[in-house]
């Protein structure tokens, strides 16, 4: 039998299988950016008994959002909104983790308070676009932070993860990817500062660990996890020195004790690999310096997911695409029944259409 339906460990949790369903936004919020009706059917589809589910990006405070419409998670108003999808998956035997957010200099003056620039380490502006209510608005310049405001972005960072806890999440996971705040203080490409988060590694990976830190002061270590994308490029991201600055970070979340570290895998494009003249910095580097749980995501098909498991450079492996357009994935996976095709134009915004509106199997078996 596949590996992928065995059981393993998440922090204190046990689950039944490997296919996890990956954090992906889709800008389905109400007004007040409340979980509403739609989104509670959504991850309620997507619930099967002991899976897992990391939920979209969610911001954090106003000043960390980068697109219109995600739910937040920076106002007790919107507990409630998340209490109703957290009861529905753990009605369904599920564990849902929510992800944490700021997406720091990928936003637009559009989405800040006052109309103000976005915040980032340094004042580097990113190639890019973020998704205001007008569509999309190129990134632009943002405002290095002082020093004397980190302290309340970590604080922000805090109290989501207590509003976390209130609404009956099982864990939270930190955005440390893809380019958002806490990759562009870690990555030298994006961080140019000469205080004490600047310059040598140690400093720069300062801001997530803290940050991390604060979610443990919440949740305790077994129930945060962290992604990270060594090898990602979205948002002009780069490091002179990839392999020791996710090294470093690798070991330091490990010695934290973390429920788990979830790494975005370097994309296939065609027959060729990302990064084809050096070997990018993907699960199997950072497998030997991490002893908890790792989720891998990017890509993946069945047969990968399962390689990447029987090789043991991860545990559990997060599908994003076809989750979208496949709300039980993981049966069809075990079964090895046909895949529903995903339609790319809704992914972002929108209505029911493309959401909650794609059929299980046992649905088009009898039409």
């Amino acid at each position: 039998m596949s590996k992928l339906f065995s059981a393993v460990k998440v922090g204190p949790y046990t689950l039944s299988h490997r296919v996890a369903m990956a954090p992906l936004t889709r800008m389905r919020s109400e007004p007040g950016d409340v979980p509403g009706d739609l989104m509670v059917d959504y991850y309620t589809q997507r619930a099967t008994e002991g899976g897992l589910i990391v939920t979209e990006a969610t911001p954090i405070s106003v000043q960390g959002y980068g697109y219109a419409m995600a739910p937040g998670i920076y106002a007790d108003d919107q507990i409630a909104g998340w209490r109703r999808i957290t009861d529905a998956v753990h009605a369904k035997g599920a564990r849902i983790f929510l992800q944490l957010w700021h997406v720091g200099r990928q936003s637009h003056p559009d989405l800040q308070p006052g109309g103000a620039a976005p915040v980032a380490p340094s004042a580097l502006k990113a190639e890019g676009h973020a998704y205001s209510v007008n569509g999309e608005v190129e990134f632009t310049m943002p405002r290095a932070l002082e020093l004397r405001e980190i302290p309340a972005i970590i604080e922000d960072f805090r109290r989501g993860a207590e509003r976390a806890l209130r609404a009956g999440f099982d864990g939270v996971e930190l955005h440390g990817a893809n380019g958002y705040l806490p990759d562009q203080f870690l990555q030298d490409g994006s961080n140019a500062r000469t205080d004490e988060y600047g310059g040598p590694i140690e400093n720069r990976a300062r801001f997530l660990l803290e940050v991390t830190d604060a979610l443990i002061s919440v949740w305790g270590a077994d129930r945060v996890g962290v992604r990270i994308a060594p090898s990602g490029t979205y948002g002009s991201m780069h490091d002179s020195d990839p392999e020791t600055t996710f090294g470093y970070v690798t070991e330091q979340l490990d010695k934290r004790g973390i429920g788990y570290l979830h790494v975005v895998e370097p994309r296939i494009k065609g027959t060729e690999t990302i990064g084809e003249v050096h070997d990018p910095v993907a699960a199997r580097h950072l497998r030997p310096k991490f002893t908890g749980t790792l989720i891998a995501a990017g890509g993946f098909t069945k047969e990968t997911a399962d390689a990447i498991i029987e090789a043991g450079h991860a545990d559990i492996v997060a599908f994003g695409r076809h989750f979208i357009a496949n709300p039980d994935l993981p049966e069809r996976l075990r079964l090895n029944l046909p895949l529903n095709r995903y339609d790319r134009s809704t992914f972002y915004g929108g209505d029911a259409r493309g959401y909650t509106d794609y059929p299980f199997h046992a649905e088009t078996q009898a039409a």
